[in-house]
């Protein structure tokens, strides 16, 4: 594993276990490396933790291209699984957390933001294509994006799972069954 995706992954291990409290000298004994090392990488713990972001985020896009090149599901399955997709190796990260991103780290809750906001165009594509086929409901494609989102930035905002014991993939699952359940035939 190249030396910046394991401190990637190093980073991520310890939000899980410290939240946004963790430090580089967590990261630095994770890896038994010295803290000089990972500056030699990422300059401060925000430019590694928006990496970490990115991180994630490109993980789960693809995991969204598997999902679009499976042959073996139809159009409302891939939405669901497009929907709720999470990389195999980060279904235990601990996004109850995130809430505090935005006073804390209010560049990196920004960066969350528009990486939620973007990249939406496999999503419109199996939306439009249900509604051809017949599988879907016509439905106004901007408010089904602008809910979700919504749910999401709402997860990210607030501390709601963490008082609810709720793990980031179970509201996950919870909000896309509520809106396919909306906008299915």
């Amino acid at each position: 594993m190249e030396v910046r995706e394991a401190v990637l992954e190093a980073a991520i291990k310890a939000f899980n276990q410290k939240g946004l409290k963790f430090t580089m000298d967590d990261i630095a004994k994770e890896l038994s490396m010295s803290k000089k090392t990972i500056y030699t990488i990422f300059k401060d713990k925000e430019e590694l933790s928006l990496a970490a972001v990115d991180y994630l985020f490109d993980a789960a896009k693809e995991g969204e291209e598997r999902i679009l090149r499976d042959m073996s599901l139809g159009t409302v399955d891939k939405l669901r699984a497009v929907l709720t997709v999470m990389p195999d190796g980060y279904k235990d990260v601990n996004y109850e957390n995130l809430y505090q991103l935005r006073d804390k780290y209010p560049n990196i809750y920004r960066h969350v933001a528009h990486r939620l906001e973007t990249g939406w165009e496999s999503t419109i594509e199996l939306i439009e294509r249900g509604i051809k086929e017949g599988s879907i409901r016509q439905v106004n494609i901007s408010i089904v994006k602008m809910m979700l989102e919504a749910s999401w930035e709402q997860f990210y905002n607030r501390d709601v799972l963490l008082k609810n014991k709720i793990t980031y993939q179970d509201a996950l699952n919870e909000v896309v069954d509520i809106i396919m359940k909306g906008i299915e035939k």
